[in-house]
Order: structure tokens, then sequence, then C-alpha cells
């Protein structure tokens, strides 16, 4: 039996959200990291988790994060005006303020076929990167009392390819007989690389953990075949798990598109939450996968805090919570793609006390 109680609902502070929100901070049980890390880690969280409860680290000192416009990190802001230039692999990006992001300078891709790869891929020697400087930067920035979770942008894998290749040549890399064998031992190689950042990592940050991008589909379907996932990419993907598992580390996945279809390869892979799209059936994966993979959760049955009634939206929270916030299958409400339900105080609080309830710690 639970052992909540609504002195727990005490609002002791409150801090911004990446929508410029101010977010309560209760009086809660256990710290919000050691929360996010017994929900993915272990399955037992105290309360629903959401995608606002860990630090999202990308610090400036791995390359792909300045080039790719999307540095989150302690000291001060980095200028919009250093975003794009080249990543670790000396690939041109170019970075688009209206967007938000970067894309690879495009008319000049550097390899056309596979078999290329070992002539033009420069490696990185990741040694060179200011380590140190980075570790004091963020010191005080993963200190927060919030779940430390880097982000590893451009993926061992996929979106890696089409950084070297471009998308359409990437896309026909992984189904060519003539060049699976070349892709896969590229692949294997990146993989020997982002674990050595891993563990790079691991000697300046205090991580929980690390959360891997690396898209697969459009907004209608996967890029390439089950098949092709199992092939090229799972045996790869089993196989960093498998490092940071023996490390004591949580393994996320940020995966764009609709590829709900996938969800069983990322299972197998390993991965111990994965927060899909709106297009995705979250409902459909929850109950087909809950047990054995966390889910960001997209609500089914959204809520207009503008217009519905405190009891309505008190009435959706323990919806929500009632029907994916069960012991041994924990969720995470994804805040960011239902932004008006948490941002509602009546939302936010009744999600707490009914998952707090339902989790029975």
């Amino acid at each position: 039996m639970s052992t909540f109680d609504e002195k727990e609902l005490k609002v002791v502070a409150t801090e911004p959200d990446f929508f410029g929100s101010q977010n309560p901070i209760y009086d809660f049980p256990v710290s919000r990291r050691e929360n996010f890390v017994a929900a993915i880690k272990d399955k037992k969280p105290y309360w629903e988790i959401t995608d606002i409860d860990q630090n999202t680290f990308t610090p400036s000192v791995i390359p792909d994060n300045v080039a790719r416009g999307f540095v989150f990190e302690g000291g001060d802001p980095l200028p919009r005006e250093k975003f794009g230039g080249k990543d670790m692999f000396g690939i041109e990006w170019v970075y688009i303020d209206v967007a938000g992001g970067s894309m690879v300078k495009p008319g000049n891709p550097l390899l056309e076929y596979a078999d290329e790869w070992r002539e033009k891929v420069v490696w990185p020697d990741i040694n060179s990167w200011d380590w140190e400087g980075s570790a004091k930067r963020n010191k005080e920035y993963l200190s927060n009392g919030k779940a430390n979770i880097m982000t590893l942008l451009n993926g061992c894998w996929f979106e890696r390819l089409i950084s070297f290749f471009d998308f359409e040549n990437a896309a026909v890399a992984v189904i060519d007989e003539d060049q699976i064998d070349d892709v896969k031992e590229l692949v294997h190689k990146l993989t020997d690389l982002y674990i050595d950042i891993v563990d790079k990592s691991l000697e300046y940050f205090d991580l929980d953990g690390f959360e891997i991008h690396d898209d697969w589909g459009s907004q209608k379907s996967p890029f390439f075949s089950d098949a092709a996932a199992r092939e090229i990419f799972l045996p790869e993907m089993k196989r960093y798990n498998e490092h940071l598992h023996s490390k004591g580390l949580i393994s996320m996945l940020h995966s764009c598109g609709h590829i709900e279809d996938r969800c069983d390869v990322f299972v197998e892979a390993g991965f111990d939450a994965w927060l899909p799209m709106p297009m995705n059936d979250t409902v459909s994966l929850y109950e087909k996968y809950g047990d054995k993979i966390t889910i960001g959760m997209v609500y089914d049955k959204p809520i207009d805090p503008a217009t519905a009634s405190e009891e309505e939206i008190r009435a959706a929270a323990k919806d929500f919570a009632d029907r994916f916030a069960k012991p041994g299958r924990p969720s995470s409400y994804s805040a960011f793609y239902n932004t008006p339900g948490l941002l509602n105080p009546a939302f936010r609080e009744e999600l707490y006390r009914e998952s707090r309830k339902n989790y029975g710690r």
C-alpha cells in the first residue's frame, strides 16, 4: 500500500521548464533523480515520471552538439551564431535559426558508396576535446536534483549514415546487397566510437544514463525494413546497450517518426525507454511492451484546460494514472507532446496524487 500523504503536495519551490512555465516542486518523498532512475531502471517509481524530470545534457565539448545547434549545459549560453560548423567527423552543418536546428550542407556528401568509408572517414580524437573545462562548467548544472541523461546526437546508426551519404544514398546503402557488408563494418566501428564517448563522459560527468538520438521514420512509415533493422543495426544496438547496462546506466532512445512497428527491435536491443512521437499509438505500445520498456505516453483523451472544468481536468489525470501508472509497468508522461495537460496545476497535482497511490511505494 502506498505511503502517500497529502502533505507531499505542498509546493516547496518552482522552476522554469522548457516551455517557459514555472513547474511546481512538491515535497517529494525522494528526489526526482532517485524516482526517475527507479522508474526506468527498476520499474519501481514513487510517482509518474515525465520528460521534464531529467536534465537534457548535450555539452558543447562534443562538436556534434554545436554543429546541430542543440547545446544544453551549464555556464553562459552559447551564442546562436556559433551554431553550425563541423561535427566530430568534419561534416559541415548549416544552422537554420527559424527551424531551431541544423542540416548538413547540401551538395557534397562525404560518401557515395559504403566501400569508400575506410578511405574517406576521418575518425575524431575524442581525447583532444576539453573534457576538464566542460566538467567545471557543468558541475552545478548536473547537481539540481534531476536525473542526468546525456543525449548523443547523430546516433551511432542510421542518422550518422545520413550525414555521411545524404538521405537517399543512405537509404539505398542499407538495402543494397553489394553495400551491406561495408555498411555493417562502418556501423560496428561507429558503435565502438560511441562506447568510447560514453566511457570518456563518465570520467568527467555524474551521469545516470544516455539517450541516443537516431530517427528511423517519416510521419507515415519507417525508412527501412524490419529485416534491414535487424541485420544492420540490432546487433550494434545490443552491444551498445549491454555496455551501458554493465556500467549500471540507463539507456534511452529518441527516435522520431511513425515507427511503432520497430518497437520490438528496440525492446530486443535492450533499450530501457523510448518516447515516441504523437503519430504512434502509444496506448497499444504500452499494452504490448509496457513490462519490457518504458514508453513515453501521448494521452489518447486530450483535454483543453482553457475550456474544461477543474473536475474534468482532475478526472483526466486520474484516468491517465489508472491506465498507465501500474506497478511493474511504469510509463512516462510525455510533457513535450501533452503540453496543455501537464502545465495545468490541477492536472499536475492529480497525476502526482493518483500515480503515487497506484505505484504503491
